[in-house]
């Protein structure tokens, strides 16, 4: 399938598909954030935020145990890392993808060992120990640019009030008055220097061995910049996109957020930050970092289902072990069929199956291949429905144990278990299924749809078990599913 942009951000072990827009959760474990100082100070509390931004809508967890506001106490290497090892640790043994925010080089190090998959540095990897660190892991790295000294553009008195999580910046002197007066300083001095610092750290890592393929730009929105300059800059962020890295979005509740929708409170700014993403988004960012990752995911995929066509290939497995079996699972494909901005492509034979964790009865299974158009977090919860439809009940998700699946009696199980370039952690859904290579009854049945699922599913990194250490063994086929 033809696609925009076939981009990946390499990041460890983790390749992230930039074809559509990724949202990375802020984490702050720090007393003084700007806006959210204190919330996740206990290791406890921390992990718990990170996995719950997860099933929000997060693809990436950002923990940063300094903050950088005016007045901020500088910490120590070993301080930060008191803060945020345990987070991090936490979050990567539930699979999640961690983003370390830091500008030490030691905590990168330590973090990167502990299984951190991004280094965010704040100084742009100008510190050379940064760019040994770099060099030495297989982390992506987001390069920000952020220059102390301001971007010179002298802009009047006015606008001198500065980013609440920002070190202040000197006053600027007023400029000599021109007959000929505008808005917004001159673009072209404003990138220059931007886009110029960002090509240069890049360059510099490079030739220190890193792949170009792990490194993203952060123009560094509230970083020593007046709101006027930010809005220049993220006027350009398609000059930026050119520059051929992905580019990150950064601009949750920033001051110029506030600046040009009038809200004074930080935490208030999230709508404002959301209209500044779409017009990120919609001029080629894929990267956008925010607090508010739920509100930020509905914006998001609501822009991206309307202005894009985006049509993903899947796979449904499709169980039933009670009433009428076959009926079961031919009324589950309808109303898939029905679900917004997805059909049914095609459906294997049902097969009789043997039971499986701990189920008591033999089970009917199938497997829909679907296109989607959807968010797969969007997707699930259709799927929920239309269990919920047929008469299934699921426990509650704050009770059971993510890992361990359902061994109750089921009218029809709906299990999500792939879509095209996608991945995700978190207990509502992980992509590809945990399972997968292992369930016979899902295997056996996409023979039925493609030539050879076994190498189709290996190249998409799933280990596929040979035949006879999988579960649910496929006994017999029970011939096609009426559903049309």
């Amino acid at each position: 399938m033809l696609r925009e942009n076939y981009g990946t951000w390499r990041c460890g072990r983790h390749e992230i598909g930039l074809t559509r827009p990724r949202i990375m959760g802020i984490l702050n474990v720090t007393p003084d954030s700007f806006s959210d100082g204190g919330k996740n100070l206990d290791p406890e509390a921390a992990i718990q935020r990170g996995l719950q931004m997860l099933d929000e809508g997060a693809d990436i967890i950002d923990v940063g145990g300094e903050s950088t506001r005016p007045g901020h106490r500088p910490v120590s290497p070993k301080e930060e890392a008191e803060r945020i090892v345990p987070v991090v640790r936490g979050l990567v043994a539930e699979g999640a993808v961690v983003s370390v925010d830091t500008r030490h080089a030691e905590v990168a190090q330590l973090c990167a060992r502990l299984g951190a998959s991004i280094i965010n540095d704040v100084t742009g990897f100008t510190d050379p120990a940064m760019v040994q660190v770099a060099a030495e892991t297989d982390c992506g790295l987001v390069v920000m640019h952020w220059d102390q000294g301001g971007l010179g553009t002298h802009a009047p008195r006015r606008q001198v009030v500065l980013d609440e999580s920002r070190p202040a910046r000197p006053e600027q002197p007023r400029p000599t008055v021109s007959s000929h007066r505008f808005t917004l300083p001159d673009e072209a001095p404003i990138m220059r220097q931007v886009m110029g610092f960002l090509g240069d750290q890049a360059r510099t890592l490079m030739r220190a061995g890193v792949q170009r393929e792990r490194i993203c730009i952060d123009p560094g929105p509230g970083f020593d910049k007046f709101a006027d300059e930010d809005v220049v800059i993220q006027r350009a962020t398609r000059s930026m996109v050119s520059m051929g890295y992905p580019v990150l979005t950064a601009v949750s509740r920033k001051r110029f957020v506030g600046a040009v929708s009038g809200v004074e409170d930080a935490a208030a700014r999230d709508a404002a930050t959301q209209g500044i993403c779409i017009s990120a988004v919609a001029n080629g960012a894929r990267i956008l970092r925010v607090h508010d990752v739920a509100g930020a995911a509905q914006a998001i995929n609501a822009y991206w289902a309307v202005s894009h066509k985006d049509s993903r290939q899947g796979f449904v497995s499709l169980g039933s072990n009670v009433g009428d079996r076959l009926s079961n699972l031919a009324r589950a494909t309808q109303l898939i069929d029905e679900i917004p901005l997805t059909c049914v492509a095609a459906v294997s034979h049902a097969y009789d199956t043997e039971p499986a964790y701990g189920i008591a009865t033999s089970v009917a299974n199938c497997v829909v291949e679907i296109r989607t158009e959807l968010h797969p977090l969007v997707l699930i919860d259709k799927l929920l429905e239309v269990e919920k439809s047929l008469g299934r009940r699921r426990a509650d998700a704050k009770t059971r144990d993510p890992k361990k699946p359902g061994t109750a009696a089921r009218t029809i199980d709906c299990d999500l278990m792939w879509v095209e370039g996608e991945s995700h952690q978190g207990a509502k859904l992980t992509l590809p299924h945990p399972r997968l290579g292992e369930r016979d009854y899902v295997i056996v049945p996409m023979e039925d749809l493609m030539h050879d699922p076994t190498r189709f599913l290996t190249h998409g990194g799933v280990t596929v078990l040979p035949r006879e250490q999988r579960v649910g063994a496929v006994t017999s086929d029970l011939g096609p599913v009426a559903w049309e």
